[in-house]
């Protein structure tokens, strides 16, 4: 979804762009960003992707940037709650909160080398 999303801001004008019907909301607040929206989307879904192989892999360095990207989303969502989206904020919150509890617990790390 990072991708699309990517795709949609770096190269406008597309048939990708009626994914947007979806999340009118979000991309009102986006497409006054341009391209550099897009970059950083496009940024977002490479980390995502390279954090997905070295997960799979189990590799220590995989399982350490899955939880640097959870712990980011985990500040985004704080920050959305402080600004008034008191629903999603929460609910992002408590849910990438409980998969820091998971990926934390003794088990979990000991899968990764």
């Amino acid at each position: 979804m990072a991708a699309l999303a990517g795709a949609t801001f770096a190269w406008p004008g597309t048939a990708l762009d009626r994914v947007w019907l979806l999340n009118q909301k979000a991309f009102a607040q986006l497409a006054p960003l341009g391209r550099a929206v897009g970059l950083a989307f496009l940024f977002l879904a490479l980390a995502l992707g390279i954090a997905a192989v070295g997960w799979f892999r189990k590799k220590r360095w995989g399982w350490r940037l899955a939880v640097c990207i959870i712990w980011i989303q985990v500040i985004g969502d704080f920050v959305n709650l402080l600004r008034g989206d008191h629903f999603g904020g929460a609910t992002g919150v408590v849910i990438a909160g409980a998969l820091l509890i998971y990926l934390y617990r003794p088990p979990m790390k000991a899968l990764f080398h």
